[in-house]
């Protein structure tokens, strides 16, 4: 079950007294957080269902209501936990050029001119964007911002990526 389901939340905290849990969730993904119905939490390497009472949100968290969880102790039970969707949900929620990372590693790289560089290792972030780490046929990696500039083609159906290797980037 575990490799059909995408962490997209983690329990932090509870909120008040009546057994809400305060959420932290990914920026920009307050319209997703806030439908949920139904999730999954893994706790001691097992997967419990819960259902979702009401959303509501509070400065940069969410604060949830789970069906299951009455009070303090509830929540407590499951702090530090993350909150699981199933896959399938997550990626019809994504838009155009969101990619879920489990998607991208392992996809091979090519350049415009249709040769392949190598294949997406990891995947890393800075305050501007997000990073690939392409590893060439040769071991060594390289760091190409995710910008539609420089990767203005990824193919998923194809497994495939191609990037604008401007001088420089993958040498």
């Amino acid at each position: 079950m575990n490799d059909d389901l995408i962490s997209v939340a983690k329990i932090l905290n509870f909120h008040g007294i009546k057994g809400e849990a305060k959420l932290g969730f990914s920026k920009g993904r307050e319209n997703q957080t806030a439908s949920l119905s139904r999730v999954f939490v893994k706790k001691n390497n097992q997967y419990k269902e819960l259902n979702v009472s009401y959303v509501r949100f509070h400065k940069h968290f969410a604060i949830v209501k789970f069906k299951e969880f009455e009070t303090v102790n509830d929540v407590e039970d499951f702090k530090g936990c993350d909150i699981f969707l199933p896959k399938t949900e997550v990626q019809e929620n994504l838009d155009n050029d969101e990619y879920l990372i489990s998607d991208l590693i392992g996809i091979e790289v090519y350049d415009e001119d249709g040769c392949c560089l190598g294949e997406v290792s990891q995947i890393g972030e800075n305050a501007a964007n997000n990073i690939l780490s392409v590893k060439d046929n040769n071991g060594k990696e390289h760091l190409v911002p995710f910008v539609k500039d420089l990767v203005p083609v990824v193919d998923l159906k194809n497994k495939k990526i191609v990037v604008n290797n401007i001088e420089g980037l993958i040498s």
